[in-house]
């Protein structure tokens, strides 16, 4: 796939005539480093512009209290929105934040590990952006738990609102908490949401 993308209407969905191969799409994702690209399961690509400031602070924020505890625990790994995770159904996706377990990532081989592994987060945040559609958010987050994901939380700063989702759950719906409490995987993990609602 010899192409690339410069002034797409974003967000944006593209059908290829055939699917990218996870290095094509990898090497794809290279040369479109201004973009947020993703992979559905039917191979389409959604491309996503990066967020603005005021997002990308808060996104900082939220990555960075998770990378502070996940060093305290020692029984995982964090991760931000530049990684990807290939998922059992096919798709790339990447979270805004993501925990992986220190099982999870040393069954990975090394040549995974630098690029879009095929793992599955145990937990994962998504954080909705201002040019990001609430519904599609949900859809994206019920895509996580049915490839695997135990626990996987929708922060929108417009609503105030948090999403809490389990597999086999309806969501748990916050308004306007003071903070949020990791449980199963991320038990012990608290984000004070005073760093995120700013």
């Amino acid at each position: 796939m010899n192409f690339t993308v410069n002034d797409a209407s974003l967000p944006a969905r593209l059908r290829l005539e055939r699917p990218m191969t996870d290095d094509e799409l990898f090497e794809f994702c290279g040369r479109n480093d201004m973009l947020r690209i993703e992979r559905d399961a039917n191979g389409e690509l959604i491309l996503r512009s990066p967020s603005g400031l005021e997002g990308d602070n808060v996104n900082a924020e939220i990555t960075t209290e998770l990378t502070l505890w996940a060093r305290r625990d020692g029984r995982g790994k964090s991760f931000g929105s530049n990684a990807g995770f290939t998922l059992p159904d096919g798709s790339m996706r990447s979270p805004d934040g993501a925990w992986i377990s220190k099982e999870r990532w040393n069954a990975l081989v090394p040549h995974e590990r630098k690029r879009f592994g095929h793992v599955t987060p145990e937990f994962v945040i998504e954080l909705r952006s201002e040019t990001d559609a609430l519904a599609e958010l949900q859809e994206k987050m019920k895509t996580w738990i049915a490839n695997g994901v135990e626990l996987a939380w929708l922060i929108d700063p417009k609503r105030k609102v948090v999403e809490i989702y389990r597999a086999g759950e309806q969501p748990e719906i916050l308004f306007d908490p003071t903070s949020v409490q990791g449980t199963g995987p991320v038990q012990g993990f608290e984000l004070v949401m005073a760093r995120v609602w700013g």
